[in-house]
């Protein structure tokens, strides 16, 4: 096996050495490697998995709306007491609360990306170690097994049955078998066998550096919310724009009132239009998840992926390294066939020594079985998932020589052989057992599985993870269907999921006997949750049936052979020990190996959507009562009867403060589609009932005040109706009811109150309930508003679904 040792990447050459190793190829030597550090030839792609500060501050301050709300709050400035440029001061405090989450989610980021960063075997005088992808120089010499991914461009060096999935660049699914001499590009990764190759190309000009740039960068990919709500931005700027202009027109022209006065309303009529804080919850909402996620060593790769996991509702798993730890132990060694059991331990021993990156299960073997040490391998046949077994042939130190294969009994033994009967029985205790046995045919003969004769049965047990049963369990609670699907026997996977409690389990399919046809596989698929000797193309051909049922799928896996599966479910979760190539196209990494971890990345997608969804309908109905009461305000050509102040504390008491505190509460139900017609379907009969109601009361008040400060009271007895009928929006939405949701609630009222019985506050905001008839009267109407709400609520609820 190869020497490893930790490289020196400082060009002083390896820190540690052990003793000396003999390679065809050594690689280059310390000093070729400083060299080429010092003409700047070296693989110095920066590593980008967030977006810079400049681009964060960038994105939160260049928006359209701050633009809108600054003009107005420059304006407000100059022809208005300060109170009345409160909202200009709402969208610095908002604006800033954006970056810095933002900033802490890229801190997050970025220290995650590091810890799950690539780290290739390179050889360098003589002797193998891992370094960063960074420290990579023209011409090294990269060595590559299982699993691995190919992190620049190159020429195979040296190949040893090494075949190379390219799938990620040309999308085509079978293997590649390189020979020296032939090119690799970066992006494949290998999926058998083992070699080295020279990096050709390095930096910018590999291939690698512009799918880096892609993969790991802050991206928007599509994303049912954002798009959602881009979609109700559109339209109501569309509204806000002629509306906003026969405000102006009617408030500076046709009344011939006060100038500033008449400014001030104007600005008080337009900023409620702008939902300008449902896009920065969102933005703060996401960002807060990331966080909460990173905390828990989950590194998100695409931010949008946190909605997709709210829509999850079948969740594949793969059993070994999921369900199981990957640790396994040899329990029993039955020999058959009269072999003798000495001889055969020195054949799993010398197997065992063939491969120099053996995989859990021959790990396990190496450790029961000592390596015959006179014994030569004189040619190996690495482990493939689509064969499922491996080969060597030895020199057996004695003059002989053999051959010998070790995998999949029901691969290597005919239909109907006695001995599978014994290994059903073993499987059905969910125990895993590996065939030996000879060959008489070239390793790399197509047919070498043919005529093998049955040497020994290895019986290997696999230590459940102690967390696995109680996240099953989690699933089935949440209504999220869990499916096993394995590469190995279909009774022990079943009875390992049998063992954790999963529903189901007793009735195990083996994906050999799957109808190829979709829709017949679709309806297998969803009539069962356990499923063995599944290849690779299969797990992918399963996910893609499973879409094919509405379903939004979400795949585990850590091995090569669950990536084509990982890149095409809806969110791939890679555990952060797989192979590279599995973490390249997950969308999110579980950086501890836990998969107890999983129900808190499902339940953190949940509830992000889930609340972004119940708050929007607080900043949409402000924005339908804006307008309407705008075009109300045009068609009777009266004052406006607010000043910016007065919606200033509206928004904060109704909307602001709540919707910051229910955005971040708990919340486990699962997200639904249409989200422009769930949100608009309650928001906009509220923003009606809410805009008649407080026009009403605004039109009773002109009636019944007169004076000089006429409309002073008129316009407190207008907000007053329209902050209860908000407060009954905000119930609504805050249900069901908790102890805080409630306290939540009550608090809300409770400031508006001091509002109206502080002296200084009714100053400061401009309140003041003058009389008795009109306030009680303007009770009286938003109690009309609120029965009037319930009722439309509850028929939405029946007559137009979401």
């Amino acid at each position: 096996m190869t020497q490893r040792a930790k490289i020196d990447t400082d060009g002083g050459g390896p820190a540690e050495a052990g003793p000396p190793v003999v390679h065809r190829n050594a690689g280059l030597t310390s000093a070729e490697v400083a060299e080429r550090v010092a003409r700047g030839e070296v693989n110095d792609v920066p590593v980008r998995s967030s977006r810079s500060t400049a681009d964060i501050v960038r994105g939160n301050v260049l928006t359209r709306f701050n633009a809108i709300i600054g003009v107005l709050w420059v304006i407000m400035l100059f022809v208005a007491p300060i109170q009345d440029s409160l909202f200009g001061f709402v969208i610095l405090a908002n604006t800033g609360i954006g970056i810095i989450q933002e900033l802490r989610a890229k801190k997050t980021l970025d220290g995650l990306a590091v810890i799950g960063e690539a780290r290739p075997t390179v050889r360098r005088d003589g002797l193998s170690g891992e370094i960063s992808t960074s420290e990579i120089v023209l011409g090294d010499l990269i060595e590559l097994g299982p699993g691995d991914k190919v992190v620049v461009d190159g020429v195979v060096a040296e190949a040893d049955s090494l075949e190379i999935d390219e799938s990620l660049l040309t999308g085509e699914a079978d293997p590649v078998v390189k020979q020296p001499g032939d090119t690799v590009m970066s992006g494949s990764f290998v999926v058998a066998g083992g070699g080295a190759f020279t990096a050709t190309k390095v930096g910018r000009e590999a291939y690698a550096a512009q799918l880096a740039e892609e993969a790991s960068r802050f991206t928007l990919v599509h994303s049912e919310l954002r798009s959602g709500i881009s979609t109700i931005l559109k339209y109501v700027t569309w509204m806000m724009v002629p509306t906003a202009t026969g405000l102006v027109i009617s408030q500076l022209v046709v009344k011939d009132t006060d100038f500033k006065n008449s400014i001030a309303r104007t600005v008080g009529g337009i900023v409620p239009m702008i939902p300008e804080g449902l896009v920065l919850l969102t933005s703060v909402a996401f960002a807060i998840g990331v966080i909460r996620l990173g905390r828990k060593q989950c590194l998100v790769q695409e931010l949008p992926a946190i909605e997709g996991l709210a829509r999850v509702d079948v969740v594949c798993l793969d059993k070994t390294g999921t369900l199981t730890e990957g640790g396994m132990d040899v329990t029993e060694l039955r020999t058959l066939n009269g072999a003798d059991e000495a001889y055969v331990r020195k054949v799993l021993g010398a197997l065992g020594a063939s491969d120099p990156r053996p995989n859990a299960s021959l790990q396990a073997i190496i450790d029961a079985c000592p390596d015959a040490e006179d014994w030569r391998c004189v040619h190996a046949l690495p482990f493939s998932s689509a064969r499922k077994y491996s080969g060597a042939a030895f020199s057996e130190g004695n003059g002989e020589e053999s051959a010998w294969l070790l995998g999949a009994p029901d691969v290597l033994l005919p239909p109907g052989d006695p001995v599978l009967t014994e290994i059903d029985h073993l499987n059905e205790q969910g125990l895993r057992v590996l065939l030996l046995a000879r060959t008489t045919r070239e390793l790399d003969s197509p047919d070498v599985a043919a005529d093998t004769r049955a040497t020994a049965l290895v019986v290997l047990e696999q230590r459940l993870r102690p967390d696995a049963a109680d996240t099953l369990a989690y699933f089935a609670d949440q209504d999220v269907a869990a499916k096993v699907i394995s590469g190995d026997n279909a009774v022990s996977v079943g009875a390992v999921a049998g063992k954790l409690g999963l529903p189901g389990a007793e009735n195990t399919v083996d994906a050999r006997k799957l109808p190829d046809d979709r829709e017949e596989m679709a309806k297998v698929l969803d009539g069962n949750a356990v499923f063995g000797r599944v290849t690779p193309q299969q797990k992918r051909d399963m996910v893609a049936a499973l879409q094919s049922h509405g379903h939004t799928v979400a795949m585990t896996g850590d091995g090569v052979n669950d990536v084509l599966a990982l890149k095409d479910a809806d969110i791939g979760v890679s555990m952060g020990s797989g192979s590279e190539a599995t973490r390249a196209v997950a969308q999110i990494v579980l950086l501890n190996n836990s998969f107890a971890t999983l129900p808190s990345v499902v339940a953190e997608g949940r509830r992000v959507i889930g609340n972004i969804t119940r708050v929007a309908t607080l900043f949409l109905t402000k924005t339908v009562y804006s307008v309407l009461l705008a075009i109300l305000v045009v068609c009777t050509q009266v004052e406006y009867p607010f000043l910016p102040r007065h919606l200033t504390l509206l928004s904060t008491l109704t909307i602001g403060v709540p919707a910051f505190f229910l955005a971040l509460a708990p919340n486990k139900e699962r997200a639904k589609p249409n989200f422009v017609r769930r949100v608009m379907r309650y928001a906009i009969p509220g923003g009606v009932i809410a805009a008649a109601a407080t026009f009403t009361t605004y039109l009773l008040a002109r009636h019944h005040y007169t004076g000089p400060d006429a409309l002073n009271a008129e316009t407190s007895a207008a907000t007053l109706t329209l902050f209860l009928v908000s407060m009954w929006v905000l119930a609504i939405i805050a249900r069901p009811y908790t102890w805080w949701r409630i306290a939540l609630v009550a608090a809300m009222g409770g400031a508006f109150l001091l509002v109206l019985v502080v002296p200084w506050l009714q100053e400061f905001f401009a309140l003041k309930l003058v009389g008795a008839t009109m306030p009680w009267a303007a009770v009286a109407v938003a109690a009309a508003g609120a029965a009037l709400l319930e009722a439309a609520w509850r028929w939405v609820d029946r007559k137009v679904p979401a």
